[in-house]
């Protein structure tokens, strides 16, 4: 009796249960530079499904940034930690991290150029339907993100986690595709005011269709856990804004992906 028991049990088991994640180191180019990913999801259905790119903060590709990768394939999407810095480039403390952030944010076309080279890889995935594709990013990911979305790229929205919201040309800003969602600290010292309404006025004048949610009494690098818990450093976890901001970027994408389905 037990072993029959045991065999319905099985047999009749949701078929999520069975699900484990398919992860992929994956090396790409930009140029003549070698980047290295890694593309995360389950291994439930041969289907295509909607893509997640994920870029990391000023430290590099890591275990954080792998890490929500990992969350996302677990709703469902084929996601990719992208590398904007190159192969084994990865600092090993703040003042290399900065120096690496600062470059790429002094040369938006390398920027642009590296996250495009790894939205073209996802598309070609064999998992991956390319028409449903998003960006998300944290930090200085969140700056490569809006950039991806300034510059034209045929995807469905990027979402910025504490990210800088400067370009150096926002006269530039046109024909903007991508839905864009920023999820900010209220209090986040490293973004003045000045910074956020000229975004706002960036995005109003290019026609784009943006959302902005400020989180209260939350700094800079809100989501990360390792970043402590003292708001007076500018950058702390603050685990009401993590928590409540994955779930607006989850209620953003069935958004995205549900109206690309009915058009």
């Amino acid at each position: 009796m037990l072993r029959l028991v045991l065999i319905l049990f099985f047999l009749f088991m949701p078929l999520a249960t069975w699900a484990e994640l398919v992860e992929e180191n994956i090396e790409y180019k930009e140029g003549e530079t070698d980047l290295e990913g890694y593309i995360v999801y389950d291994d439930t259905s041969g289907d295509k499904r909607p893509s997640i790119l994920v870029v990391h903060d000023w430290k590099g590709l890591g275990e954080y940034s792998k890490g929500r990768a990992r969350q996302l394939a677990q709703l469902g999407y084929v996601a990719m930690a992208v590398d904007i810095y190159g192969k084994g480039v990865r600092p090993k403390d703040n003042t290399e991290a900065s120096e690496q952030a600062t470059f790429y944010k002094n040369n938006r076309e390398l920027m642009r150029a590296r996250i495009k080279s790894a939205l073209n890889i996802l598309k070609r995935h064999e998992q991956v339907d390319p028409e449903k594709i998003a960006a998300i990013g944290y930090c200085f990911g969140g700056t490569v993100v809006l950039e991806l979305a300034r510059s034209g790229a045929d995807i469905k929205g990027v979402v910025s986690f504490h990210g800088g919201l400067n370009t150096p040309d926002p006269v530039a800003t046109k024909d903007v595709k991508a839905k864009v969602l920023v999820l900010h600290g209220a209090d986040d010292p490293y973004v003045p005011m000045e910074e956020v309404l000229a975004f706002q006025d960036e995005m109003r004048k290019a026609g784009v269709d943006w959302q902005m949610v400020y989180y209260s009494k939350a700094v800079h690098s809100f989501t990360q856990q390792e970043a402590g818990h003292d708001n007076s450093k500018g950058a702390a976890y603050n685990k009401e804004a993590d928590e409540r901001s994955w779930i607006a970027m989850q209620d953003f994408f069935k958004e995205i992906f549900t109206l690309s389905s009915n058009q």
